[in-house]
């Protein structure tokens, strides 16, 4: 069986565990890693592998698995549509996900290709967990509690921030789907904190929830990836009420965005040209295996 040829683009945190995402699974070869620095400076890690500028340079490539700022999605997998080269990844501006599809939906079609948008936990597969609760209670509420743990959007965000020298986003659930920001920062010299910190909160991801910067000497000293979600949905099957649902998860935070990445990166293969969301695709399309023995061990 010919193995999917998967291109890394970006090498952050996502990056590096897409790869070890990408090592595990027996359907897919990594075409090469694109970093703006290129070969330079390599970690271990991708010793053996073709490091590039552009993806160009690596030939044959199948899907790219975008590991780039939110805010540099678009940018990114227009150029690679373009090519022919079916994208997925994790945009998680909740607010921008419909306009995100039709963007790209365009540029994916006109360059027949596939792409697969916000393929994280959350947007990602939370939100298939969602869709099927309400598919189960139509009528109802529910409610989607983060963390406690560090947001990694919220934290490139941060990063991002003129005079921010490094950052940490926390999540801390005070419950009905509410949130409090943590923003923990160390401060470039020559910055005003309080001008620095006005600027994280006005920012579109802090903007709408209570928010919390606090200037602290070393960020590393705080730094934890892991995170979790607790979603809860009370609604009505028919007529009958008071139907009650949860899940939960405890999570280290890139590592299950990268893998849910590498599954939608093998769903691209299976959909007709166009742009999609995680909850527009059938679930059976992201796993590897013989569709029949799947089904017999799976319904």
């Amino acid at each position: 069986m010919r193995k999917i040829r998967a291109a890394i683009v970006g090498y952050g945190n996502i990056g590096r565990y897409t790869l070890q995402a990408l090592e595990a699974a027996p359907d897919f070869e990594v075409a090469g890693v694109v970093r703006r620095s290129g070969a330079e400076n390599l970690p271990a890690e991708l010793a053996g592998y073709n490091v590039v500028k552009d993806i160009r340079e690596l030939g044959e490539v199948d899907v790219a698995i975008l590991s780039t700022p939110t805010r540099s999605v678009e940018k990114y997998a227009k150029d690679i549509l373009a090519l022919g080269i079916n994208t997925v990844d994790s945009f998680d501006i909740h607010s921008k996900i419909v306009e995100l599809r039709r963007s790209l939906d365009e540029s994916a079609k006109a360059g027949n290709a596939v792409s697969i948008i916000s393929a994280g936990w959350d947007p990602g597969s939370d939100s298939v967990v969602r869709t099927l609760l309400q598919a189960i209670a139509p009528k109802g509420i529910t409610y989607t509690n983060f963390g406690p743990g560090m947001s990694m959007g919220h934290t490139v965000a941060v990063k991002a921030i003129e005079g921010v020298q490094a950052a940490l986003s926390m999540t801390i659930p005070v419950g009905t789907g509410i949130h409090r920001r943590m923003v923990y920062v160390e401060i470039e010299e020559g910055y005003d904190y309080e001008q620095v910190a006005a600027a994280i909160k006005s920012d579109p991801y802090f903007v709408n929830d209570e928010t919390h910067v606090i200037q602290v000497p070393c960020v590393d000293e705080l730094l934890d990836m892991g995170h979790g979600v607790h979603l809860t949905r009370k609604g009505v099957s028919g007529t009958t009420q008071n139907q009650l649902f949860e899940f939960s998860m405890k999570i280290n935070n890139p590592a299950l965005t990268s893998q849910v990445l590498v599954c939608a990166a093998r769903a691209t293969m299976r959909q007709q040209p166009g742009c999609y969301t995680m909850i527009e695709i059938p679930i059976i399309d992201l796993l590897y295996g013989d569709r029949e023995e799947l089904i017999a061990h799976l319904v």
